[in-house]
């Protein structure tokens, strides 16, 4: 039994680590030494993945398109209502100014003045230029490539929160930290368009107008009169994912993170809370896994040394 014990805990080490692996185990008996080896081949083999870890299959290969069909937000009790038939344009971060439509340079956002480089590049609008995952070709981005951009910004010059913003906004209170901060950065949206629905985060102000909360947060339809009463602006990759052209007619409406569904909206960014989440968990599950490390190597230490 004790030479049982001995295997058991040196098998788990083996499995936790594959650095401890490299332990010298010449102390050890016959039998610990040749399983530990049987270990040490499947690992040179190949088969380096942590117990329990598998592939996932059911991913389509590259250039092969991705249907969607996301649960749809709650239609009963929303608290947030949807506002239907708004005019929708296209824009992506790195777009040139258009001086004819009044429209600046998306190299920089009302909230991050280093958007596109922080972003990691221009998010080329042209579908031969885009992956499967939605996102530009020549880059991963580090950003969620799911944005959009709604005319209301509760900042005033950069740096001054506007009074009335704590009254417009309904979340104000719960994320104000301080003065000069936007609370509105990164909210998720529901996008509708025919029968598909896609989520963005809120993270740039427009299209024309910065100032429209009546529509933003109220009851009224856009302010502005240009591009047909455009109203909401939305990238590529949801350009893509909803099928629409710019000047398509959309619902849109604010939606709590336990709305967002699994889609490709929560893949990537690290503005994008899910991927927060993920990490999070990811180095929570690796500090378990190092202490349960060092409680084995505790536990065989003294087994060893108990013995004669």
């Amino acid at each position: 039994m004790a030479c049982i014990h001995c295997i058991v805990i040196s098998l788990a080490l083996a499995l936790a680590s594959p650095s401890l692996r490299a332990e010298p185990y010449d102390h050890l008996d016959p039998a610990t030494r040749a399983l530990l080896k049987q270990l040490d081949e499947k690992y040179r083999s190949g088969e380096r993945y942590l117990p329990g870890y598998q592939l996932d299959k059911s991913q389509p290969e590259p250039g092969v398109p991705r249907v969607f069909a996301p649960t749809r937000p709650r239609e009963t009790y929303t608290k947030y209502p949807w506002k239907k038939d708004i005019v929708t344009t296209i824009f992506w971060i790195g777009e040139p100014a258009n001086p004819e439509k009044n429209s600046p340079a998306n190299v920089a956002s009302s909230w991050d003045t280093k958007w596109m480089e922080n972003y990691g590049g221009y998010d080329d609008p042209n579908p031969e230029a885009r992956t499967w995952e939605f996102r530009p070709a020549s880059f991963v981005p580090n950003q969620n490539p799911f944005y959009c951009a709604l005319p209301y910004n509760d900042l005033a010059g950069w740096k001054r929160t506007k009074p009335a913003a704590q009254k417009i906004i309904p979340w104000f209170k719960e994320r104000y930290t301080e003065f000069g901060e936007t609370v509105l950065k990164s909210q998720w949206i529901a996008i509708r368009h025919g029968s598909k629905i896609c989520f963005a985060q809120w993270e740039d102000v427009g299209p024309f107008e910065t100032d429209d909360w009546p529509y933003v947060f109220g009851d009224e339809r856009p302010r502005t009169t240009k591009n047909n009463t455009a109203g909401l602006d939305v990238s590529p990759a949801v350009r893509d994912v909803l099928n629409l052209r710019s000047g398509s007619l959309c619902d849109w409406r604010f939606v709590e993170m336990d709305e967002v569904p699994t889609g490709p909206w929560k893949k990537f960014g690290d503005n994008n809370q899910f991927v927060q989440l993920r990490i999070r968990q990811a180095e929570e599950d690796r500090a378990k896994k190092q202490a349960e490390m060092v409680r084995l190597r505790e536990a065989r230490d003294a087994f060893l040394r108990s013995r004669p």
